[in-house]
């Protein structure tokens, strides 16, 4: 995991050792991260802020010279994947109980992301926690999609509200929120449908959707292994529901790494969770420090 873009930062340290200035090796270490599926302005970003950090210094010269480069590295992948404000999830739902409605979730992704089977995994993850759960089926365009979503959600005790296919997937997210309101239920889980990014008018409806829901926390849900595609997808999402935070899925088996990088410091949100492998309970919080620790090594 991640191992191609530790290979990276490890060649870029250890060929600026050999050279006289910093400046020589940076447009190899943008090509570097760059096919390792960090995003174009990302890995110039990092380039342009080693850049600034070395200026007027010539590498070759200073003490501890590696130790130097990767703690200066370690300084700017924490700028990227840090947010200026975290997202604990749980004490945001306990804070939102004091006002009598529940906590409302939607999630978007593109087909083929895992964007079901994460849902079913923080409903797992709430419920350990004690925390209520209802989900609804609001995908009513993909045929098998409610069937999906009722599959997971059964699996992990959690009701779901659902309609016939081709009804007003908004009217679903309305009823499911009433039911919790009725019930008393703690969490209200939206799925979507898992649309292209280029299809205008499903990105319409899921501003409906919004609109209509009034989410607490709109969950964009990318695939690691997707590369600049994943990124692409949270932009364009971005642009049209303003997303709060992210998820990576199938991280344990990305080798590269550039797109955890690349959404964070795009998106300018957080990564919250990540998926790492098929079961329910794959589902980790997002530590920065341990990614950073996994591409940099011990060095």
């Amino acid at each position: 995991m991640l191992d191609k873009l530790k290979s990276a930062f490890s060649t870029f340290v250890k060929k600026t050792l050999t050279e006289e200035k910093l400046e020589d090796t940076i447009s190899d270490l943008n090509l570097l991260l760059i096919s390792n599926d960090v995003a174009m302005e990302t890995a110039d970003e990092i380039c342009e802020k080693i850049v600034e950090s070395f200026k007027d210094e010539e590498v070759g010269l200073l003490s501890s010279t590696q130790k130097l480069l990767y703690e200066t590295l370690e300084g700017i992948i924490t700028d990227l994947l840090v947010p200026k404000s975290d997202i604990n999830l749980i004490e945001r739902i306990q804070e939102s109980q004091t006002e009598n409605s529940p906590y409302v979730m939607v999630f978007v992704g593109v087909n083929g992301t895992g964007k079901t089977t994460t849902m079913a995994k923080i409903a797992y993850y709430l419920k350990n926690e004690g925390i209520s759960v209802v989900a609804a089926a609001a995908d009513t365009f993909r045929a098998g999609a409610i069937e999906q979503l009722s599959h997971h959600m059964n699996n992990v005790g959690v009701k779901v509200i659902k309609n016939q296919y081709k009804s007003d997937p908004a009217s679903v997210a309305y009823d499911a929120i009433e039911h919790a309101k009725a019930k008393d239920i703690d969490v209200v889980l939206i799925d979507t449908a898992g649309r292209q990014v280029t299809d205008k008018n499903l990105m319409k409806e899921i501003e409906k959707i919004c609109r209509i829901a009034q989410p607490d926390l709109k969950i964009f849900i990318g695939d690691s292994l997707a590369g600049n595609d994943a990124l692409f997808q949270a932009q364009e999402f971005n642009k049209y529901i303003g997303i709060d935070a992210n998820i990576l899925t199938k991280l344990d088996a990305d080798s590269k790494g550039g797109a955890a990088l690349s959404i964070a410091n795009e998106t300018k949100k957080p990564i919250i969770f990540i998926g790492i492998g098929q079961g329910y309970d794959d589902l980790e919080p997002f530590d920065p420090e341990v990614f950073i620790s996994n591409i940099l090594g011990e060095e």
